[in-house]
């Protein structure tokens, strides 16, 4: 073979050094294609027959894109303003089109190098420094480096869900007395008090370590298409009531202000929030040299989406528009199932995020322990990530609570101070 060539003439390095040495991490997640799959691993084969089709790897990519972030675009418009917030959202587009490309472009070119089937992020990284001579020596570092931020990444956008479906589905039953059938005026809803954010987390934290035992993104899926049409249905409604209430005369800024752009550049970067997932759908597929068509279609739908809802539902509310889209739509029963759609595509997108990180931590512990233990590790791993990002998600909630209390307690503090000094004087 060529890449077996190109590597006897490059003379040994730390590449080919690295290729011989005992089994690595690189060695558990990437086999040499002369070995055949071993039954006792999950990780040793991706793509094949088992892989996913085309359709597949498409439905995952936008599963993957679009999240949350979507419903938050309106308020990034609102800081770039009407016309520089849509060239903004075009250009990142492009560019993140462009990266995600050259990404699968440099872990073909390194994989066939190295006579591998497949590279992940940290062997990309990895073995591209030591193609540099001043880079060599830490290449290492340079596969750590990225799979922890990776890591950090994936679990923050696990957290962020959390959050919103704990949050959007308090707001539906705390509404649900005052709800009505009719939509036609945006009444301010009459919440009445439930439970504290956190049991909903909570009541979700079993539902969502079930999802994430699914190994294997084939069986992910049947609900990612689920999830995509309760999504494009909750798009779709929320689209036509942008469009029928477009008000007669705009009058909006055409530019932001330039102190507010950086908040337009940090919700659009979130909105982008399927990059990690480009290399393992890739390398899941059965024919990953179809990729670039995924890639180029998928991500053109995704901008798409990004530039014209924001765009509309900027339009729509102007400046009196929410963090979420979704908080502005009416107090009505056919936009309170909007969110609950939405809800459940958030549910299924977060074993979709969560793969990445698992397949960076679960591997390597597997490998380490004998066939009959694997299958626990791996699901009691999975749950104990799990936990992780819901006790990281109430981090917020209690800090805000806690803040208020001590605001409260200042608050009377002073307050008992005056009555005090107008005691004293008196």
């Amino acid at each position: 073979m060529t890449s077996n060539t190109d590597n006897r003439q490059d003379g040994p390095g730390p590449v080919l050094s690295r290729i011989s040495a005992s089994t690595s991490e690189a060695d558990v997640l990437c086999p040499a294609p002369p070995l055949p799959p071993g039954p006792d691993s999950q990780y040793e084969r991706i793509g094949g027959r088992t892989g996913t089709s085309f359709f597949q790897t498409l439905i995952h990519l936008l599963k993957g894109n679009i999240g949350t972030g979507l419903l938050g675009l309106p308020l990034a418009v609102r800081n770039a303003g009407l016309v520089l917030g849509p060239l903004s959202l075009f250009a990142m587009g492009i560019i993140a089109v462009h990266c995600m490309n050259l990404l699968v472009k440099c872990s073909h070119h390194l994989s066939a190098k190295l006579n591998k089937p497949f590279l992940d992020y940290g062997d990309a990284v990895q073995y591209g420094m030591e193609n540099v001579s001043w880079l060599r020596r830490h290449s290492i570092w340079g596969r750590r480096i990225v799979n922890v931020f990776l890591i950090i990444t994936q679990l923050g956008f696990c957290c962020v869900y959390f959050v919103f479906l704990s949050d959007n589905i308090k707001q539906v039953v705390e509404s649900s007395n005052g709800t009505t059938m009719s939509c036609h005026n945006n009444q301010t809803a009459v919440t009445v008090p439930s439970f504290d954010s956190r049991l909903y987390m909570l009541c979700f934290l079993p539902a969502v370590i079930l999802l994430v035992f699914t190994p294997n993104l084939k069986y992910l899926a049947p609900l990612s298409l689920v999830a995509n049409l309760a999504m494009c249905t909750s798009l779709v409604l929320i689209y036509f009531y942008c469009f029928t209430n477009i008000p007669n005369h705009i009058n909006l800024p055409k530019v932001g202000h330039a102190k507010d752009y950086p908040l337009f550049f940090g919700t659009a970067i979130f909105a982008f929030e399927g990059i990690g997932v480009v290399l393992p759908l890739e390398n899941k597929m059965q024919m990953p040299q179809s990729f670039s068509r995924v890639l180029y279609l998928g991500m053109g739908i995704v901008t798409f989406l990004y530039i014209s809802l924001g765009t509309v539902g900027y339009i729509t509310f102007g400046e009196a528009i929410g963090g979420s889209v979704t908080l502005n739509l009416p107090n009505c029963w056919m936009y309170q199932i909007v969110k609950l759609l939405y809800c459940f595509g958030i549910y299924i997108t977060f074993a979709l995020q969560f793969y990445v990180p698992a397949e960076i931590l679960i591997p390597p512990v597997v490998s380490r322990v004998s066939e009959r233990w694997e299958l626990p590790v791996d699901l009691l791993i999975r749950t104990t990530l799990v936990i992780f990002t819901f006790d990281i998600s109430e981090w917020p909630d209690v800090t805000s609570k806690q803040w208020e209390n001590v605001k409260k307690q200042r608050f009377y503090s002073r307050r008992s101070m005056v009555i005090s000094d107008c005691v004293y004087s008196d």
